[in-house]
């Protein structure tokens, strides 16, 4: 197996993603390798009674500002380290965003946090992390979040 040269880390800014980046950071500097950070999402559309569903420039760039800004926040902490961090956001599904940007940045290895929901949350809310281990075409690890059962 050739080591990854470059690791994609998608993140929700959750603390399984935080934990994922920590990880990955760690093997990218034990590999020499680089680690993109990517933030996938999709723009909250407001509805009106005629059935109308929009979202103004205004509220669109608050959104994205406030995430470039996240992101930014959390590659800062690695700032000094012997490891190569690149972020981007990418608007739309997550689920289809992060293979999709694993494809165009040429990642070897996805590394990503899971949260470890079951049932009724994880139907509702459904699991990025499981949609992206089934679709994608390259190696994917996935860290759950650690419970206390």
């Amino acid at each position: 197996m050739i080591p990854p040269k470059t690791i994609l880390v998608p993140t929700d800014f959750s603390e399984p993603a935080q934990k994922a980046l920590d990880y990955s950071v760690e093997l990218a500097e034990k590999l020499g390798a680089k680690v993109k950070v990517i933030h996938a999402f999709e723009l909250p559309l407001v509805g009106f009674p005629d059935g109308t569903m929009t979202i103004t420039a205004e509220m669109a760039t608050r959104i994205t500002v406030a995430a470039q800004r996240a992101l930014d926040d959390i590659v800062a902490k690695y700032e000094g380290r012997d490891v190569e961090l690149e972020t981007s956001l990418v608007q739309g599904d997550p689920r289809e965003a992060v293979v999709a940007s694993a494809r165009k940045l040429g990642a070897d290895l996805i590394v990503m946090g899971t949260h470890g929901r079951r049932g009724i949350a994880r139907a509702l809310i459904g699991s990025v992390a499981e949609s992206v281990v089934r679709t994608s075409s390259i190696p994917v690890l996935t860290l759950r979040e650690a419970r206390d059962t």
